[in-house]
């Protein structure tokens, strides 16, 4: 009896084990059949931000080019609320098969885990990163009664003036505002924000000598800067920008080591099968390398590259890092 149940239990033991090592060896295949596949349906995009904005523009152009190449539609569902906590949430909770994906950017994936009380994700564990898809570096720029011809004046400007001068942002918490508080952090300067209800209002009041300065896309604050209302001391990225090649960065100018680049990422639910990120990887890159696409965006200040999604993900946990420190430093919060 007893060698019968010890029989018995050795072949169910073997059976499982068999059984087992054939799903092993049959994974690749079935990964690599359902690649050959994708997609065979409409794939959803997510945009975690109201239309027209550069986040909507950006991924209509990118889903529009992902449909002529692959032969289905991507679909762009806006999501908008809580800095793009809702529309981030709702992709970290997708089945992971492809059919949700979403642009991401330095809000959603790096600064809104230590702005808000509470998100509904976390932005590394629960989501697949697959491609970087574009960076969007900001200008200092600064009202003409501020008698400073570079970021150096500027500074000394400022600290000759503790608590004097006011800094505009399109929103508290955002990159605009976050950005300057790394730089009066970095610079050791007494500067006042002042928060606005998007980009335009601030650079109105900029232009108008309410504030004095601010960080802004180059795609609004350039022209300003090219009529003389206003002046550009520097640029947020940590080299400089074709569309303003003379224009110095901030890190040459006094500040070592100052980079704040918005970027912008497309990302997958967590467990995403590698063949499909491979795929989509791709294919953006094809797209983003497309002479219309860069003749499109680089003329609005939009540097297009791609990422393996490696370094996609190594960039989030990086800035996940960095932004913290700074909104603990700045006390930034969002209700």
């Amino acid at each position: 009896m007893a060698r019968s149940l010890r029989s018995t239990a050795n072949m169910r033991f073997a059976f499982r084990f068999v059984t087992f090592f054939c799903a092993v060896l049959s994974f690749p295949t079935l990964a690599q059949n359902s690649v050959q596949g994708y997609p065979d349906r409409p794939v959803r995009w997510i945009v975690p931000f109201a239309p027209s904005g550069p986040t909507d523009l950006m991924s209509r152009a990118v889903a529009e080019k992902l449909s002529q190449r692959l032969g289905q539609q991507f679909v762009v569902d806006n999501r908008a609320g809580a800095g793009g906590n809702i529309g981030a949430e709702v992709v970290s909770k997708s089945a992971p098969d492809g059919y949700t994906l979403m642009i991401g950017h330095v809000g959603t994936h790096a600064i809104n885990v230590s702005l808000y009380p509470k998100v509904g994700f976390d932005p590394v564990r629960d989501f697949t990163p697959i491609t970087l898809i574009a960076t969007l570096p900001l200008a200092l720029v600064i009202h003409p009664s501020v008698p400073a011809k570079d970021v150096k004046e500027l500074i000394a400007y400022a600290k000759a003036r503790p608590g004097q001068l006011n800094f505009a942002s399109a929103g508290n918490g955002g990159p605009t505002h976050l950005t300057g508080e790394l730089l009066k952090t970095s610079a050791a300067i007494d500067i006042v924000h002042v928060p606005y209800k998007g980009n335009a209002a601030a650079l109105l009041d900029l232009v108008a000598g309410r504030v004095q300065m601010m960080f802004s896309n180059m795609l609004t604050a350039m022209p300003h800067v090219r009529a003389g209302k206003l002046r550009a001391v520097g640029i947020s990225s940590a080299k400089r920008s074709p569309q303003a090649p003379d224009l110095p960065t901030i890190a040459e100018s006094g500040l070592p080591g100052f980079s704040a680049v918005p970027w912008y990422g497309v990302l997958g639910p967590a467990a995403l099968p590698r063949p499909i990120v491979n795929k989509i990887n791709s294919e953006i890159a094809h797209a983003l390398a497309e002479r219309d696409m860069q003749e499109r965006f680089v003329a609005q200040g939009i540097d297009l590259q791609s990422s393996t999604p490696e370094q996609l993900g190594a960039l989030i946990k990086s800035e996940v890092v960095k932004w913290r420190k700074v909104v603990r430093d700045a006390g930034a919060k969002v209700d």
